[in-house]
Order: structure tokens, then C-alpha cells, then sequence
């Protein structure tokens, strides 16, 4: 998937464990577990933004985007370009 989380990373930066932002952020602590290991194929935007509020962080921070190179695309899929 070209969409990395990088939630850990700025969790560890900011020295917050999974538990004290899953109570700042009211979200479960399995669900920020999920979202931590990149194992989420989507994220509310509101979700995303009591995240970055609670680790003063912009979206950019917590996601990355990386360009799957066309041997990694399965078959059928082509860019919109």
C-alpha cells in the first residue's frame, strides 16, 4: 500500500504511549494499535485531526505517501496521469 502510517514515529518524538493517546484521543486502544502498525485501509478525518491536536502534528507527520514503482502495481491497475 503506497500510504505509510508513521503514527509510532511521532508518538515515540513526543515519548506518548499508546494508552495516553487512546484516552486524550477517545479513540480504542486496539483501533490506535491498528492505525500504529499500518494495518487500517481508512481513517476519519476526525480521528485524524483529535490525533494530530492531542500530538501537535500536522497529517503530513503521521502520513507519507510512497509512489509504487509499476513492477510492484498488480495488473489492470493504471494511473489516472
Amino acid at each position: 500500500m503506497p500510504i505509510i502510517m508513521r503514527l509510532d514515529r511521532v508518538m515515540a518524538d513526543r515519548k506518548m504511549s499508546l494508552k495516553e493517546l487512546s484516552e486524550k484521543v477517545g479513540v480504542a486502544n486496539v483501533n490506535l494499535s491498528k492505525m500504529k502498525t499500518g494495518k487500517i485501509s481508512a481513517i476519519r478525518f476526525s480521528t485524524l485531526e483529535a490525533i494530530c491536536d492531542v500530538l501537535d502534528c500536522q497529517p503530513g507527520d503521521i502520513l507519507e505517501y510512497k509512489r509504487e514503482s509499476r513492477e510492484e502495481k498488480p495488473p489492470g491497475k493504471t494511473p489516472l496521469h
